[in-house]
């Protein structure tokens, strides 16, 4: 690999790491707006025009608190929890096509930062290793309800991550591949892939609720039970870690449900666009559809998170183990026929 490619891959990694956390400080505020609209409030206002300025003031205020660490606290750990979670939040972007190639002269630069063969397994692992900074953090604490929460987000995580894997291989069977770039291409245009699996993609959707830890899923950091669950114990920078890498996995799963599911950068009418628009803007268009169904989903969490209340723990563990283990298996059967059949 020449210089130049290694520069530009490592500035595509610097500004979707820049992309990543402006979108997870923006969350915040228009949870807070989206929230004040379903309750017939107003939301930030104070904080520059129409409150836009308030995750910044959230942010200083989130840098400017005392750092406290208990007495009790296993302080290493204590340390390691909400660090792993915002790493692991942040490298699930890797393997995600946000464009096509773009050509610049002689040159063609790829909007993926790497398109490993193997991407879907990628993202689960990354997935399967975020549950760790939320058990460290909790158990680190020294504390009852953090103790409870972070083991509620354990066993929560691995009951989720079962039907979300079940999910894929029907997916799967249908690509025949686990390259998240080849899967974007195979969409083209309208081919989308909730077309072909509108179960499968029904029951990663309720995963990626389970697994990001949102209403009505949100059971490791119940406040009516648990204080503030597993983050309890946590303040300044720290607690905002936790909060950070919540709207993270949040992106990051919209992005991923995208691109699996909803064709991606792929859009109805993009060879004529791409023809219209050129080698750059051509594909930069096809980028921005992907923003814009990114934040639908986005979106969509949000307005769960204001109409649906939070299950109760038993109710959320016997619809992981009763409905969805067999929707999916079910699923998986059923794709199993009608490709044959189709053969």
């Amino acid at each position: 690999m020449e210089l130049a490619d290694i520069a530009i891959k490592f500035g595509l990694i610097i500004v979707i790491f820049l992309i990543s956390l402006v979108i997870a400080m923006y969350s915040t505020y228009a949870e807070r707006k989206i929230a004040a609209f379903f309750q017939d409030r107003v939301g930030p206002n104070r904080a520059g025009p129409f409150g836009i300025l308030q995750p910044m003031a959230d942010g200083a205020k989130m840098f400017l608190k005392e750092e406290i660490i208990p007495a009790n606290a296993t302080g290493f750990l204590f340390i390691v929890g909400p660090s792993l979670a915002i790493m692991t939040a942040c490298i699930g972007s890797a393997v995600i096509p946000w464009g096509q190639s773009v050509t610049i002269g002689d040159r063609v630069i790829p909007l993926q930062v790497t398109d490993i063969n193997v991407g879907i397994l990628y993202i689960f692992g990354v997935v399967s290793l975020g549950v760790y900074g939320v058990m460290i953090g909790g158990w680190a604490s020294n504390n009852k309800y953090s103790l409870l929460g972070a083991i509620r987000a354990a066993s929560q995580n691995i009951s989720y991550e079962i039907s979300m894997g079940l999910s894929i291989i029907a997916l799967l069977m249908v690509t025949g591949t686990l390259s998240l770039g080849e899967i974007a291409q195979q969409q083209h245009g309208w081919h989308w892939n909730v077309l072909y699996q509108p179960l499968g993609f029904l029951l990663f959707i309720v995963c990626a609720f389970a697994e990001t830890n949102r209403t009505p899923f949100d059971l490791p950091e119940c406040e009516t039970e648990l204080v503030g669950g597993y983050h309890t114990e946590y303040s300044s920078m720290k607690l905002g870690f936790y909060l950070f890498a919540e709207y993270i996995n949040m992106f990051i799963s919209s992005a991923v449900m995208a691109t699996l599911y909803w064709g991606g950068y792929n859009y109805p009418g993009m060879d004529f666009m791409g023809n219209l628009l050129g080698p750059v803007w051509g594909p930069l268009f096809g980028t921005f559809v992907l923003f814009m169904k990114i934040f639908a989903f986005i979106f969509f969490f949000m307005w769960v998170r204001w109409t649906i209340p939070r299950f109760r723990y038993d109710q959320l563990m016997d619809l992981g183990w009763k409905v969805l283990i067999p929707l999916a298996i079910a699923n998986i059967v059923l794709t199993g026929i009608v490709i044959t059949l189709l053969k």
